[in-house]
């Protein structure tokens, strides 16, 4: 059924959220709170695996309980419950409260004078937000789910030369009710799924092995996903086997400088990790340094930094159809907004939770708290950190035929890079010679490696919006104790000139 005929889980708004957040919020007000908010969620994680087309695992589990967050003396404070009651949810009130009282108690101790103020938003009172999918995957028999990764499985292994194959499915639905001392009330739903297939090859002869992995990114869709919408399941499974097996026999690069074009299907690690997680207010500022680091874009270089090349614009968006990190609400119940993060090549934005943007002084918060569970207070969370395309742009095919002598980069695989966001390097599932404007044939052990300013600056080019794409992940963590969130990064094809490319074997020393 379309999207727009979705309404919130029954099952859901039978709980008593209203009364829990009354009762919280009443308690955190008596106690003289500047500010209180009540966040009830329930969170179903399902997922499957098999083993070349046999089960290997599979698991369902609910995170279902609330949080009372409060603004008190200055200081914040936080604690989560379990127990229906309206008792139970005061109790959790009075501790946030206590919380935030031994928290000032300690920061004076440390002789600071910063407080916790929160940037204004309009009060956002009782509306519901639900993302866009048709078939909710949990409305959808275990049975069926299996069937299909098993069937889809079969026909890799029934491709000669593949070994082995590897099938996952990740489901989550999640709901959400929030309720502040200001009165918003929000009640919102979102479902996401990531399916994805690895075929494996084994030379029997040498013993040497590879794999090719499915492209397919992690999507906010329901169950449609896999029966075709948004992705061509069945033209991606037909071609993986011969692709494997010219990568088996695809000779290893020559370590050197080449020019690069960059399928979206690899360019969006690239920009989660250089852009998204540098562009983070809270990490830029050193509040979040212990989990992955801080900065290089620090705070005064906003609207100076050259981040990269005129062509280079990219937005941090809560509002993305089919957005993993898209949302109607964020945590502190700010709602979804896009911006401005790099402007014609220079750092224009950051993302921004209630706090941050007060504290900065840069007005009003851009939706960027995120909790992953009951359990956990809101932190400043990535949105869909997207590079956009020209609207002019080229294809893929054109961009590559501007290349005399490079390497087109297809599919992710691993990375690594510093504490600062700034010296990385990248591999991929897949990397073809481009020889005068054609391909010509896989290669292997490619890596490439740059810092993140030079690496955007050699960026000549980016496609049109036909070469578009949303990638992301579900597994994007920070702060301590750590958590985990969904996002994606939309981009196109883009071409990169005199990029350093490293032979992975070689640097390994083997």
């Amino acid at each position: 059924m379309p999207s727009g005929t979705h309404s919130i889980d029954e099952a859901f708004t039978a709980l008593p959220l209203r009364a829990l957040a009354d009762a919280a919020l009443a308690r955190a007000r008596a106690l003289g709170a500047d500010h209180a908010d009540f966040r009830f969620e329930r969170v179903r994680s399902a997922a499957w695996r098999l083993r070349d087309a046999r089960p290997a695992g599979s698991s369902d589990s609910t995170d279902l309980g609330y949080a009372v967050r409060v603004v008190h003396g200055g200081a914040w404070g936080f604690a989560s419950g379990v127990d229906l009651s309206m008792d139970a949810a005061a109790k959790v009130a009075s501790r946030a409260v206590a919380m935030a009282k031994l928290s000032a108690q300690v920061i004076a101790a440390a002789g600071s004078n910063e407080r916790v103020e929160l940037a204004d938003e309009p009060v956002h009172s009782e509306k519901t937000w639900i993302s866009s999918y048709e078939i909710d995957p949990f409305s959808v028999p275990d049975e069926d789910k299996s069937a299909l990764l098993a069937d889809w499985s079969s026909r890799l292994l029934g491709a000669d030369g593949v070994e082995h194959v590897d099938a996952s499915l990740l489901t989550v639905h999640e709901n959400k009710f929030y309720a502040d001392t200001a009165g918003t009330v929000t009640t919102q739903q979102r479902v996401r799924l990531h399916p994805q297939l690895t075929a494996i090859a084994v030379d029997r002869t040498t013993g040497e092995f590879d794999s090719m992995r499915t492209l397919a990114p992690p999507a906010g869709r329901g169950w449609e996903y896999l029966t075709g919408t948004g992705w061509d399941w069945n033209a991606e499974l037909e071609e993986i086997p011969s692709l494997l097996a010219e990568k088996m026999r695809a000779p290893s690069v020559e370590g050197g400088r080449y020019d690069l074009v960059v399928d979206p299907s690899n360019l969006w690690l690239t920009i989660h990790e250089s852009i998204g997680h540098a562009t983070e207010l809270d990490r830029a500022l050193g509040y979040e340094a212990a989990y992955a680091g801080t900065s290089f874009a620090t705070f005064d270089q906003l609207g100076k930094l050259a981040y990269g090349s005129r062509v280079m614009n990219v937005t941090g968006d809560r509002t993305a159809e089919h957005g993993l990190a898209t949302i109607g609400y964020d945590d502190e119940g700010v709602a979804a907004q896009s911006w401005d993060l790099v402007k014609d090549g220079t750092l224009v934005g950051y993302q921004l939770d209630r706090r941050i943007a007060k504290l900065t002084g840069l007005g009003r918060s851009n939706g960027c708290a995120f909790a992953d569970s009951p359990g956990h207070v809101p932190v400043q969370r990535m949105a869909n950190v997207s590079l956009q395309p020209d609207p002019g742009g080229l294809s893929t095919e054109d961009l590559i035929g501007g290349v005399e002598r490079g390497i087109y980069v297809v599919g992710d695989r691993s990375w690594s890079i510093d504490m600062q966001r700034y010296n990385f390097q990248f591999t991929g599932q897949r990397f073809f010679r481009i020889e005068n404007g054609r391909l010509a044939g896989q290669l292997r052990d490619v890596a490439y490696q740059a810092t993140t300013t030079d690496f955007w600056g050699s960026m000549e080019q980016v496609g049109g919006p036909g070469t578009y794409v949303l990638g992301g992940a579900f597994n994007c963590g920070k702060a301590q104790p750590g958590q985990i969130a969904a996002v994606s990064h939309g981009c196109p094809s883009a071409l990169f000139r005199g990029v350093n490319i490293l032979n992975t074997t070689q640097e390994a020393g083997r």
